[in-house]
């Protein structure tokens, strides 16, 4: 299990081999959260990743005839 030293300033470099398979980049934005007395970093996945994944979704939208 890789350990990580925590820095004066508070940072800490994530491992290379947990880096590598979760295709981490520098400056991806990444959630911390406390959870039972533990921190969990979860990748934030920007919105435009999650077009297309539900096919045969019907995404028309009936609109008032004043809107375009």
């Amino acid at each position: 299990m890789p350990t990580v030293t925590i820095s004066p300033k508070f940072q800490v470099v994530i491992p290379k081999e947990i880096r590598e398979p979760l295709q981490l980049r520098p400056g991806q934005k990444i959630q911390a959260t406390l959870i039972d007395g533990r921190i969990e970093l979860i990748p934030v996945e920007p919105v435009s990743s999650l077009r297309g994944f539900l096919p045969g979704l019907d995404s028309t939208v009936p609109r008032d005839k004043d809107r375009p």
